[in-house]
């Protein structure tokens, strides 16, 4: 008697390759925002906005926070990693590019498969999202 075994679809390898790649991503982001946060806690590193004066900023919109503690949008941030309010944006940062690592790393896996179209969309996904990333594509509020 023959069975007539129904053969599920599983997952394409880069999209296991992907969910690998966000998988790491997202533990090694998560683990570095704990770990920049018990730095900030602990005080480790001086604060760039002192703790007795966050509450004067509490009510104010993010324009005149900005204003008031002179601070620069974009990625002047990465300027101020020795304050330890600023110190936790790595993990922020990882965990906001993480697409674009996974991406790129699809990439060499969909050309070896000779799947050449989605091999461009990949690549012009990491192209925009790192434009985006950048600042070099500038739009709405930010």
């Amino acid at each position: 008697m023959a069975t007539n075994a129904i053969k599920k679809p599983g997952a394409a390898e880069e999209q296991v390759l992907y969910a690998s790649v966000l998988e790491k991503g997202m533990l090694a982001g998560l683990g570095i925002l704990v770990i920049t946060f018990v730095v900030y806690v602990l005080g480790i590193f001086e604060p760039y906005i002192p703790v007795e004066d966050l509450s004067r900023y509490w009510s104010m919109n993010v324009h005149d926070y900005l204003q008031a503690a002179n601070i620069t949008p974009g990625w002047w941030w990465a300027s101020q990693l020795g304050k330890g309010d600023f110190l936790n944006f790595i993990g922020i940062a990882l965990l906001a590019g993480v697409t674009i690592i996974c991406y790129a790393a699809i990439i060499p896996t969909l050309l070896r498969k000779k799947d050449i179209v989605y091999a461009v969309l990949a690549l012009l996904e990491v192209i925009v999202l790192s434009a985006a990333a950048s600042g070099l594509i500038a739009g709405g509020g930010h």
